[in-house]
């Protein structure tokens, strides 16, 4: 709250309080003031002046809605510096959030002198008239006394702001009767921005935003885009300004809309290569789920993990969104734990955004039981080509996105005096009937690549001289290679930086180049403060070893270029990502040896930031692949510091190529040591499509080395067979069938050797090799030895799982269901059948002791046990198993719908089948009319992974609906 936009509203029943919230508007109350269209005085507290404004929108005086807008439009008023209010509201129902407001009230008013001010402080219970739509502060001091007519001492402070940190919540309304003055009770600001005439008044009169942010969390959020005048005219390209018209995507947004509707928690991931518009339809679907009155919390980047357990108390529908997910990991775990721990009364969806599904995904969803119970199942949308078609349509948003940025190109410094309005006209009123030059290129499919040729086109188009007095040479703009149009942006850029270089007198002290290099470390590398910054600017080889006051002076450059979006932030970055990428890799590729300067020393979050940008760069097809050299010889010079972060970024970024020819390059030096590898190790993922090939190269690499140790090592044999166990189930994700087994075999046989010398050490591990032998010796067809060795591992489970069952019972019932399936394949289904029956025996002895961790296990087991009772003729049985497993699901279901409903659907499945097969064909009829809805909607969200299950329950509807409709006595 700053004080110096605190003002005083003359009224016709006295002063009032206000409060600026944008440069020439007023929040005040209602019955403060006259109608809308009339004037009123406002003055600053302790001030002379007076200036004359206009009210704008007026709601119902001390009613639901008692405030209003007042307009300045007085020339002599000299609107603050800053950005306009950020909205918020209460979002939990935890007591005492604290609150402050700022006013003029009669207790502090003194004959003969100045008008006063008060800041009184308190917090806000959401309980207090919740269902009156009232905040009420309680006050954290003595109330003070009536007046001596008894009226309210803080008559006057009506039209105060009601703030809680930087948020404003509210606005003072009344001191209600019977709280002997200890209380003050508001209009809340959720209120008044779900009523579309104040909305309008905002918009017409702001400019402001009308985003409402979670009070409770805004330590978490990254802030809305603040409105004003803009920097540059690339931050007009940011996505969530929503600076071009929302267009398309209607299919998306269904699916989005069908997902929110869903009761519980809901994850889903949104993913697209850069610039196809998925922070812009996150934005607009935040918005429409906002006008719902839910809360929208866009997380913030350095947000730490072990802050986020609060959002378990969200007591409002609330959707978290994360951009760039799949650069998050550890957030990402701790926001899954939040979800698990919240109650389920309201809606809790987490929408993730990334450029990719790759490796990262599948991580994550296995990084922990709650990450598995939680994401199973989970949606993903893969973003394409917003504007595949070359012809009208793709004119039409061309179009659009010129008139748009024409329309604010006025609030961008520098570019305020250009008739932009003509400019616009000019280019986008060709006659021809074909689309305008050069929109039918590669490339321009994508929302970003139009909206920057737009913008460029504006841009470039004001910047050419005129002749003859005739519109400005504009007939190549729109034919340049959209490859380039990046490029035509950093034109406009970097005269933006050096006209503010000049102006902080950075230059010419200081050349270009050292001032572009001190913004490619910025951007490059980042700092979480400003002493980091500093530490990293000493890095940039034309300021090593400049005074202290020369950095610092740089750093506040930087800043004002790109304002922190949180204050611990030494600066931003530029936006959008294509934009610094296409910058960074010109740069790099000039200037290769830059990023050796900096990575001295550079921590590990600025390790992993700078592989993420430089490997997002040298993706940019304009370098034809010429960045990925520099980058693999980068991180072997500095493996150090670059190996581990690249195993990390190589299961995030579309194009891991670079970061894999290093790994290799690193493992394979003959000077590397064995604790070098292990680390290396550690780090691997439990699974990664990209890091696989490298995965097996180190193990085998790992297994040489153990081989070389000393024969009277007695830790060389254990070392050898477990790696040889690890070795085989990586040669297997590859397809490498014969290569696993020979591994697997080796493990084995040195295991049976230790568990015979030392069998309480190594039998465990026995067993383990022996269920991995036989995997791999069933994927070769050789069905008795895959048995055999299936058959011993549940012998050796069994002993084990005697002496500790609690270690070893879930082992073994998982051998078991593996053996199940081994015996069905050589067609013994008796024994298949009595294997099965002592695993769901085991399950359902574990899930009576941990029903969250083993109950889905037992479902699976029952499935399996009904396949196998069918198959030997035990039909009715099979039903009971069936009907069991499903019971189970139903419930699991209900809680964790996105989890667990594709088991619920193939349970719906096999029980119609079971039902027809038993000739009760009506309840099978219901049963797979059920489990086609279900997979109907998995489908939609997923159909790659659900339309055959769907294809396939279809055919069964059909076959139940033309016997039962036709009174058939056939049988399945």
């Amino acid at each position: 709250m700053e004080h110096g936009r605190v003002v005083a509203v003359e009224g016709p029943d006295g002063p009032g309080s206000g409060y600026v919230i944008a440069g020439r508007l007023v929040l005040t109350s209602a019955h403060g003031v006259p109608g809308e269209g009339q004037a009123v005085t406002l003055f600053r507290p302790g001030r002379p002046e007076r200036w004359q404004g206009t009210v704008v929108w007026r709601g119902s005086p001390s009613g639901r809605d008692d405030a209003a807008l007042i307009h300045l439009a007085d020339p002599a008023w000299l609107p603050p510096s800053g950005p306009a209010v950020r909205w918020g509201r209460l979002v939990t129902d935890r007591p005492g959030t604290p609150c402050e407001a700022w006013g003029i009230p009669e207790l502090v008013q003194r004959p003969g002198r100045a008008t006063d001010t008060l800041q009184p402080s308190g917090t806000l219970n959401p309980g207090d008239r919740q269902v009156g739509n009232r905040y009420v502060m309680n006050l954290d001091h003595h109330p003070p006394a009536a007046t001596d007519d008894g009226a309210s001492p803080w008559g006057g402070l009506s039209g105060a702001a009601l703030f809680c940190g930087d948020l404003l919540a509210g606005v003072i309304t009344s001191d209600p009767a019977g709280r002997s003055h200890a209380h003050l009770e508001a209009v809340p600001a959720f209120v008044l921005l779900h009523d579309a005439a104040f909305r309008a008044a905002l918009t017409a009169h702001g400019p402001t935003g009308t985003e409402l942010e979670p009070v409770e969390w805004q330590h978490l959020a990254e802030p809305a885009t603040a409105a004003g005048l803009v920097r540059s005219p690339a931050a007009l390209l940011r996505a969530r300004r929503q600076i071009v018209p929302f267009r398309g995507r209607t299919p998306d947004l269904d699916r989005l809309a069908a997902w929110s509707s869903e009761p519980g928690f809901g994850a889903l991931l949104l993913h697209g290569s850069g610039g196809q518009g998925k922070t812009r339809l996150a934005q607009h679907f935040a918005d429409q789920l906002a006008a719902q009155r839910w809360t929208v919390l866009w997380l913030r980047a350095d947000t730490g993990p072990d802050t986020l357990a609060v959002l378990a108390a969200a007591a409002v529908p609330v959707l978290v969104v994360v951009d760039y997910a799949e650069n998050r990991p550890l957030q990402l775990e701790a926001l899954l734990q939040a979800a698990a721990r919240h109650p389920g009364a309201s809606p809790f969806k987490l929408l993730l955004l990334a450029r990719t599904a790759g490796d990262w995904w599948p991580a994550l969803q296995a990084s922990s039981p709650t990450a598995e119970d939680l994401l199973d199942g989970a949606r993903v949308i893969a973003l394409h080509a917003l504007e595949p078609d070359s012809g009208r349509s793709r004119r039409e948003a061309y179009q659009e996105a010129v008139h748009a940025y024409a329309s604010h190109l006025p609030q961008v410094r520098g570019w305020q005096d250009f008739d932009w309005v003509t400019l616009a006209h000019r280019l986008t009123s060709n006659p021809r009937p074909e689309p305008l030059a050069g929109l039918d290129r590669p490339g321009l499919e994508t929302a970003l690549s139009l909206h920057m040729t737009a913008l460029a086109d504006l841009l470039d188009t004001a910047s050419q001289p005129f002749s003859d007095g005739r519109a400005p040479v504009q007939a190549e703009t729109t034919t340049t290679d959209t490859t380039d149009v990046e490029d035509r942006l950093l034109v406009h850029e970097r005269r933006y930086w050096t006209t503010a270089a000049t102006t902080h007198a950075l230059h010419p002290a200081l050349t270009q180049a050292t001032l572009t290099d001190a913004l490619a470390a910025a951007f490059l590398l980042g700092a979480d403060d400003r002493d980091q910054a500093d530490v990293l600017l000493d890095r940039v080889p034309g300021l090593a070893g400049q005074l202290p006051d020369r950095r610092r002076a740089v750093r506040n450059w930087i800043a004002a270029l790109y304002p922190p979006a949180t204050h611990s932030w030494p600066w931003d970055t530029l936006q959008p990502d294509r934009l610094a990428e296409r910058f960074l890799g010109r740069h790099l590729h000039t200037d290769p040896r830059l990023a050796d300067h900096l990575i001295v020393g550079a921590t590990a979050h600025q390790a992993t930031r700078l592989l993420t940008v430089y490997t997002r760069a040298a993706a940019h097809t304009v370098f034809h692949h010429q960045l990925d050299q520099h980058l693999t010889a980068l991180c072997v010079r500095h493996a150090d510091l670059l190996a581990t972060p690249a195993i990390e970024v190589a299961t995030q970024t579309e194009a891991p190529h670079p970061l894999l020819d290093a790994l290799q390059q690193i493992t394979d030096q003959p000077d590397i040591q064995l604790s070098d590898l292990e680390q290396l190790e550690a780090k691997l993922p439990s699974t990664s499509h990209n890091l696989a090939p490298w995965a097996a190269h180190l193990t085998r690499r790992i297994t040489e080395h153990y081989r070389t140790l000393p024969h009277d090592d007695p830790d060389r044999l254990p070392r050898v067979a477990g790696s040889l166990n690890d070795l085989s189930i990586r040669l297997a994700a590859l397809g490498r069938r014969e290569e696993a087994l020979a591994a697997t075999t080796e493990s084995v046989e040195i295991y049976q050797e230790l568990a015979q010398m030392r069998p309480d050490a190594f039998r465990p591990d026995l067993a383990t090799s022996l269920n991995n032998h036989s995997n791999q010796l069933s994927a070769l067809g050789r069905r008795e030895e895959a048995l055999a060795a299936t058959t011993e591992s549940v012998e050796i489970y069994q002993e084990l799982a005697q002496m500790r069952p609690a270690a070893f019972l879930p082992h073994l019932a998982a051998s078991l269901n593996n053996h199940s399936v081994q015996l069905s394949a050589l067609g013994r289904r008796g024994e298949a059948l009595a294997a099965s029956i002592e695993a769901v025996v085991v399950y359902q002895e574990l899930a009576q002791v941990r029903p969250d961790a083993f109950r889905p296990d037992l479902a699976a087991s029952l499935n399996n046990l009904s396949i196998w009772l069918a198959a030997v003729g035990r039909r009715e049985e099979a039903l009971a198993a069936t009907t069991e497993a499903l019971g189970i699901r139903r419930e699991l279901a209900r809680a964790r719908p996105d989890a667990f409903r594709p088991d619920l659907a193939l349970s719906l499945n096999n029980l119609s089948i079971w039902l027809a097969v038993l000739g009760r064909r009506e309840e099978a009829l219901a049963a797979i009319t059920e489990a086609v809805e279900a997979y109907r909607e998995l489908a939609r969200a997923r159909p790659d992974v659900h339309q055959h299950e769907l294809d396939r329950s279809l055919q069964v509807l059909a076959w139940l609906q033309k016997h039962v409709e036709g009174g058939s006595d056939s049988t399945t």
